[in-house]
């Protein structure tokens, strides 16, 4: 199908001057010309069309890259902080440790010590009431008597172990008695009672002990002193 533009140009032709059938010819020729110009240049045009500029979105890959190093310094730094203070935190506790340990072992040296002193106070305290017992304690020696054992227990008598009997004419009842054997061992008795061989003998003592103590010699000799 011709154009516009050919319509034209072939109705210029037809109206030529007859005589003249070479213009006419020219201008139809002409004519054709255009008309397979324009067909070519309209199948081109469909079997090709023109193509558009398109833009797509995309990323930025610097910007991106920008961001991941950024995150990965804020984790980083984040990471630091937290072990830093950890690490802060385990310093601490230890030092508390450390100190607790210190103020024990300090506590405990002080307990030692306050018992030792307390120790040696009363040894002293023991050793100074002996010395003021031994200094205000009057003695007078009676000689050495022949000591032996008896169980009051055994022969019903209420009297205990404290006691000692003795010639009454000698050491009346009441008298306390300081007993040294030859071995250095001191016993304090009091007389509260007598028998028949105290009686006939006024150098002879029986002392009350009991049985599983009585020593194994059965008799001893003494010197004996009176208390007070």
């Amino acid at each position: 199908m011709a154009s516009n533009h050919s319509q034209k140009v072939e109705a210029i032709a037809d109206h030529a001057d007859a005589d003249n059938d070479s213009s006419h010819v020219n201008a139809k020729s002409i004519v054709l010309s255009n008309e397979a110009k324009v067909e070519q240049a309209n199948a081109h045009s469909l079997i090709n069309p023109k193509k558009e500029i398109t833009f797509t979105v995309g990323t930025n890959d610097i910007a991106e890259a920008a961001h991941q190093i950024a995150d990965q310094k804020a984790a980083a730094a984040k990471a630091a902080e937290e072990q830093a203070a950890a690490e802060q935190a385990a310093a601490e506790q230890a030092a508390a440790e450390q100190a607790a340990a210190e103020k024990a072992q300090q506590e405990a040296q002080q307990a030692a010590q306050n018992a030792a002193a307390a120790s040696a106070a009363s040894a002293a305290s023991a050793s100074s009431s002996a010395a003021t017992t031994a200094s205000t304690e009057t003695t007078t020696n009676k000689g050495t008597f022949k000591l032996n054992f008896y169980d009051p227990s055994v022969l019903g008598s209420g009297l205990g172990y404290g006691g000692v009997a003795a010639n009454l004419s000698v050491f009346p009842k009441g008298t306390r008695l300081k007993i040294t054997l030859s071995d250095g061992t001191v016993w304090y008795r009091t007389v509260n009672d007598t028998g028949s061989f105290a009686a006939g003998n006024p150098n002879q003592l029986d002392i009350a002990m009991p049985n599983s103590q009585i020593p194994s010699a059965g008799v001893l000799t003494a010197t004996v002193e009176v208390v007070g």
